[in-house]
């Protein structure tokens, strides 16, 4: 019986929702359930059907890390091994985050591109505090998100950030009622899919290539890409398509937040840098 959930939620079929389902062990990572997501998100990458992928756990945690009820009885050399259950992704990943996410399932949620979260989202790393070392890239990933102060804090006390802090920091991008976790992180997986898939793949992997550079790198990694892309396109009249479908569906979100002022500042529940 596997314990990861797939379902298709949008009309077109084109967005995937990931659920962690082994609540009894707040979504703890055995051994069935990491090749099971590994395998679910390499086969779903592979579609090309598939736009975007939403990742969340069972109520009430989003993961719990590595089960070490089994890391405990599992001989030395057949640990949970160097590899993370993520693997790199062309589709856009989005973790809705329904709770806590500690220390393995951080370093799960930390792999989505961006991540929305519940108010009751929570988020440790308390490798230390078990006795073992991280191999699934935390040590990259958490600074990059929060930065290297907080993120040496958090690893070196294994205290946890709500999910208020957690916006402040930088490490989700929205916070919103708990309610209203999945049809958010459901939505932005649907205005993903609105547009093109090779390009949004390849901005992603810009984005990803950029981030191992320093600044002066980067820019021209961006230049270069950005060029090969034109260079590449078949038929550039669908740029001014494209442009049209912008124009229209700016001014669709603009109408469902007609009573926003423009010059307010953003919610308290967003964040902006």
């Amino acid at each position: 019986m596997t314990s990861l959930r797939i379902d298709r939620r949008d009309p077109d079929g084109r967005v995937a929702l990931l659920t962690l389902d082994r609540p009894e062990r707040r979504n703890a990572l055995d051994r069935g359930l990491r090749r099971d997501l590994w395998e679910a998100l390499r086969a779903l990458d592979a579609d090309d059907a598939t736009a975007a992928i939403v990742l969340t756990g069972a109520d009430p945690a989003f993961c719990a890390g590595v089960d070490l009820t089994e890391l405990a009885d599992t001989a030395a050399d057949d640990g949970p091994g160097l590899s993370p259950p993520v693997p790199e992704l062309r589709t856009p990943l989005i973790g809705a985050v329904n709770g806590p996410a500690v220390t393995g399932g951080l370093e799960v949620a930390l792999r989505c591109d961006f991540l929305v979260a519940s108010e009751r989202a929570r988020f440790a790393d308390t490798h230390v505090r078990v006795g073992v070392q991280p191999t699934w890239g935390l040590t990259t990933l958490l600074p990059a998100a929060v930065g290297i102060r907080l993120a040496v804090q958090m690893s070196l006390t294994g205290e946890y950030l709500d999910a208020a802090r957690a916006l402040a920091a930088g490490l989700v991008n929205l916070v919103v009622p708990h309610p209203d976790l999945l049809p958010t992180a459901l939505g932005l997986a649907a205005s993903i899919a609105q547009s093109d898939a090779g390009t949004v793949a390849y901005l992603k992997q810009t984005y990803r290539e950029a981030a191992e550079l320093p600044p002066a790198e980067a820019m021209v990694l961006e230049r270069a890409r950005g060029a090969a892309w034109l260079r590449g396109l078949s038929d550039r009249r669908r740029l001014v398509e494209n442009r049209h479908a912008v124009i229209e569906h700016g001014r669709r979100q603009q109408a469902t937040r007609h009573d926003t002022p423009l010059a307010a500042p953003p919610p308290l529940t967003e964040h902006t840098q």
